[in-house]
């Protein structure tokens, strides 16, 4: 497994190199696609880039945004990652962009999955990933431990798995590694010594201790302190 580690003197520059980079992936896939499907994480650290990628000049009418995971919560929670996108991305010129959902009104997500994956399955492959990853080398929902990160791991996975998995206060909804790892462009936004320790710790374990690993292979990690 082999990846491209981009290190950047401050965060400014990377967040300014990184919008430049999935805006660029995003005006090439253009060019020879109808649409464009640009997956993204929640979570704090995409949203400045966010602010920056909005306002990029592509034709964002022909772009679905959808995430890559998301906690099985009502979007005017707190802990929406859906509200930080319609906030953050999906405003200037990115607000004619069409969003995939991740959440419907159900009261678990096993019962509203399959009409949630139906219209995401017709736009695959991604086009376009961005990733975070945590101290604990998870990415997306894809959790050391989670109840299903085994199905989720598996080659013939499903587009959406629910996950459940310690420490996460609600259940939540995660794009498999398969539809994350078929991307034709991937990229992975880490910050600070303890995320980069994490991904050095990460080398050689197995996915399902070390799922980052399941999406590294032909990614970009972008990284500053």
């Amino acid at each position: 497994m082999s990846y491209d580690f981009q290190e950047y003197p401050d965060r400014e520059m990377l967040i300014i190199a990184l919008a430049n980079r999935i805006a660029g992936a995003l005006r090439t896939a253009l060019t020879h696609e109808e649409r464009a499907l640009l997956v993204v994480p929640g979570g704090t650290s995409p949203g400045p880039v966010f602010d920056d990628l909005c306002a990029a000049d592509l034709d964002w009418g022909r772009v679905d945004v959808l995430l890559s995971d998301e906690r099985w919560v009502p979007e005017d929670s707190p802990r929406s990652n859906t509200a930080l996108l319609k906030s953050r991305l999906l405003v200037n010129r990115a607000q004619k962009a069409r969003s995939l959902p991740l959440y419907a009104p159900a009261a678990e997500p096993e019962e509203a999955l399959e009409a949630l994956a139906q219209p995401i399955g017709a736009e695959l492959p991604v086009d376009v990933l961005l990733l975070g990853m945590g101290a604990d080398m998870h990415t997306a929902s894809l959790f050391p431990g989670g109840d299903t990160l085994d199905r989720a791991l598996a080659a013939d996975a499903p587009v959406l798995v629910p996950v459940r998995a310690p420490g996460a206060a609600e259940p939540r909804v995660t794009l498999s590694a398969r539809v994350l790892d078929g991307a034709m462009n991937k990229h992975v936004l880490i910050f600070g010594a303890e995320k980069r320790r994490a991904l050095d710790e990460a080398r050689g374990k197995p996915a399902h201790e070390a799922p980052i690993n399941a999406v590294l292979n032909g990614a970009t990690v972008h990284w500053a302190e």
